[in-house]
């Protein structure tokens, strides 16, 4: 399965890569490894994360790491369209 990455999906891993580099400098380099190696796994098994409430979005969390992987199954494709972190509200697909 092919794999691409939303403009909004590519800038959210930048700000995270830069605010843990900023804060936690000790913490970037896993998770950097657990969020791609998360990614690489839903290439694999793209139905493992549930869907949301946004038609056809799907949601994985990174249980090593304060975050979630929005994307979509789009064809032979796998689309990353958002990383958030949990903090945050939910993602509501805006």
């Amino acid at each position: 399965m092919r794999l691409r990455y939303s403009l909004r999906a590519q800038a959210d891993l930048e700000a995270i890569f830069d605010y843990l580099g900023e804060h936690a400098p000790t913490r970037t380099r896993g998770a950097r490894i657990e969020i791609k190696r998360r990614i690489e796994q839903l290439r694999e098994f793209p139905m493992m994360a549930p869907l949301t409430e946004i038609a056809g979005v799907r949601e994985l969390s990174i249980t090593r790491h304060p975050y979630k992987i929005y994307y979509e199954i789009r064809g032979d494709e796998l689309y990353v369209l958002h990383i958030r972190h949990t903090r945050r509200r939910p993602w509501r697909g805006n």
